[in-house]
């Protein structure tokens, strides 16, 4: 391990916890039975995904928007495609689309953005007026029921009942407050991340499992917060679903640390790197060695090289 590694460490450490997320587990798909075709389908306005089935007689492809049930009541969603092999589904994920939508829906759904427009302003101005400390990220009008959504972030607990009246007084519909956090955030607004591609939570998918410090160890990536972290100030997502190959591919791999004897010498393995399949050791005779993985074999609990 080199110094600047530990260096990272030691510097970071107590900061480290606050970009895990709370509920460190794992999404995994529920044992339930899936009735095909199923497709996925995605709320523009807040990038959440929803597997789908379709009424008898109806076809869809990529592309077509349909209106389906969501969570917020009837709504228009975009069809990303077919789905083969769901990942981290669960029952209460699948909806049952209602019909494919039609010329006029679309032209209503414009509409409704130049009214979520509008409102954006109206919104600022009223929180403002009742002094709340809120930041308004999404604006959304149902497309099926006259509601209102408004999702904003907060650092506190906010009591919004006057504010929700004047809304209320404004729009003459319902309006439902939805405070969110710092990675709804990120997929609702979007952006390109260190990378230079657009955020995984918003373009990849919004369903990916919580993000540990340990997937990062696993990795083998610098404990810097700056280096290790999105725009949203936690850990990145590709930590998470790029953490499963990482796992899979060390088990044929030797761990670092361990000591190896070859070429009449003890040679200690001070890095191992799954992407190019190569593996560092350092001798005592103070020969420093890059071997191909594949030259590595294990007997009986003991790693050689061949």
């Amino acid at each position: 391990m080199s110094d600047i590694f530990e260096s990272d460490i030691y510097n970071q450490a107590e900061n480290l916890s606050s970009l895990e997320d709370n509920d460190i587990g794992v999404v995994e798909t529920e044992n339930i039975v899936f009735d095909y075709p199923l497709y996925q389908i995605k709320l523009e306005y807040s990038s959440e995904t929803l597997y789908a089935n379709l009424p008898e007689k109806l076809s869809v492809k990529a592309g077509d928007y349909v209106i389906t049930p969501t969570r917020y009541g009837k709504d228009m969603a975009l069809v990303l495609g077919e789905v083969k092999k769901p990942i981290g589904i669960k029952q209460s994920d699948i909806v049952k689309i209602d019909r494919k939508a039609t010329e006029e829906d679309l032209k209503k759904r414009e509409e409704l953005k130049k009214k979520e427009a509008d409102a954006f302003p109206i919104f600022k101005e009223k929180v403002a007026l009742h002094k709340l400390d809120m930041k308004l990220i999404e604006t959304h009008f149902l497309f099926d029921e006259p509601k209102a959504l408004f999702f904003f972030s907060s650092d506190n607990r906010v009591d919004f009942r006057e504010l929700v009246k004047d809304l209320v007084s404004i729009f003459k519909m319902r309006i439902e407050l939805r405070q969110i956090g710092v990675r709804d955030e990120a997929r609702i607004t979007g952006g390109l991340g260190v990378c230079g591609r657009p955020f995984c939570c918003n373009k990849v998918s919004d369903k990916l499992r919580p993000v540990s410090i340990r997937m990062a160890k696993d990795q083998n990536l610098s404990l810097n917060s700056m280096k290790i972290s999105g725009q949203c100030g936690r850990l990145l997502c590709c930590l998470s679903y790029e953490f499963d190959w990482y796992n899979e591919a060390r088990k044929n791999l030797p761990s670092e640390g361990i000591k190896i004897y070859y070429d009449g010498t003890n040679f200690r393995i001070t890095e191992v790197n799954p992407i190019t399949n190569m593996v560092k050791m350092s001798g005592e005779d103070g020969r420093l060695l890059e071997v191909n993985a594949k030259r590595f074999v294990q007997e009986n609990n003991h790693w050689r090289i061949q």
